[in-house]
C-alpha cells in the first residue's frame, strides 16, 4: 500500500514535469523533494480518513439493523396478549326422559325446563405466534398463527323439575343437560358473527406488525406470501 501511494505521487510530479518543462531543474531540486513528500502525507491522511469514514458507516448500518430487529422483537412481545371478542346468548332449553318400567306397561318420565345465559368468548393467543426475523433480506416472517379458542360459561336454573321414584333426577341427567347445551350453544356460535368480529380483532393487532416494519423499511409476510398493503392482511387464510 505503502509502494502504491508513493509510485502515484511520483506519477503526478512527472506528470508536471511533462506539463512544464521549463520548471524541471526546480523540480529535480530539493523542493521538489519536499513537495512530494508533504503530497504523499496528504493522500495518505485523505486515505485514512475515508478509511475511517467507511468503517463508521458500516458500524452504524450495523447497529440501525439491530436496533430495528430488537424494536420488531417487542412489538411482538406487547401484543402477544389474548385478542377476545365476547357475547352473551341466553335460550329455554326443555329436558325430557322417559324410562320404560316393567317391560311395556309403564313408563316413567322426568322433565325439566332449563334457562340458559351463557357468556362465550373467543380468543386468539398471540403469544403463540410463530414467527422469524430475517436479518439479512430485512423481513418479518409469521410462521403461523394459533387457531381461536372458543370458551362457554353456561350460566343454568332448573325449573319444573318432574321426576318419580322409578326415574329420578340424577347427576347424569345434569351432565346430559350441559352437554346438550353446549353443543348447541356452539351451533349458534357458528351462525353469529363472534368468529368475523373475532378475526378482525386479530386483523387488527397484525396490522400494528406492517406499520411498524413498512416504518423500518422491513418487509412483513405470512406463509412466505408477502403483506404488500394492509388490505392484504383482509385476505389471510388463518
Amino acid at each position: 500500500m505503502f509502494c502504491f501511494w508513493w509510485n502515484l505521487s511520483d506519477a503526478f510530479f512527472h506528470f508536471l514535469y511533462f506539463i512544464f518543462p521549463i520548471h524541471s531543474i526546480f523540480l529535480t531540486s530539493q523542493k521538489f523533494i519536499l513537495m512530494r513528500k508533504i503530497l504523499f502525507g496528504v493522500i495518505i491522511t485523505l486515505s485514512i480518513l475515508l478509511f475511517v469514514k467507511y468503517c463508521e458507516d458500516k458500524q452504524s448500518k450495523g447497529k440501525e439493523l439491530l436496533n430495528s430487529s430488537t424494536l420488531i422483537q417487542e412489538q411482538i412481545e406487547q401484543v402477544g396478549k389474548l385478542v377476545v371478542t365476547e357475547g352473551h346468548f341466553s335460550e329455554v332449553f326443555n329436558y325430557e326422559n322417559s324410562k320404560e318400567v316393567f317391560g311395556d306397561y309403564f313408563t316413567s318420565e322426568k322433565k325439566a325446563l332449563v334457562v340458559v345465559n351463557a357468556d362465550v368468548s373467543i380468543a386468539y393467543d398471540l403469544s403463540k405466534i410463530e414467527f422469524e426475523l430475517d436479518e439479512a433480506s430485512k423481513a418479518l416472517k409469521i410462521i403461523s398463527i394459533p387457531e381461536e379458542e372458543i370458551k362457554v360459561s353456561p350460566d343454568l336454573e332448573y325449573y319444573d323439575i318432574q321426576s318419580d321414584f322409578f326415574n329420578p333426577f340424577e347427576a347424569d341427567d345434569y351432565n346430559k343437560i350441559k352437554n346438550t347445551v353446549k353443543e348447541s350453544l356452539l351451533k349458534r356460535i357458528e351462525a353469529s358473527d363472534l368468529k368475523t368480529n373475532a378475526k378482525n380483532r386479530l386483523i387488527s393487532e397484525l396490522s400494528k406488525f406492517y406499520i411498524l416494519t413498512n416504518s423500518l423499511g422491513w418487509t412483513l409476510q405470512y406463509n412466505e406470501s408477502p403483506i404488500t398493503k394492509p388490505e392484504d392482511l383482509q385476505l389471510l387464510k388463518l
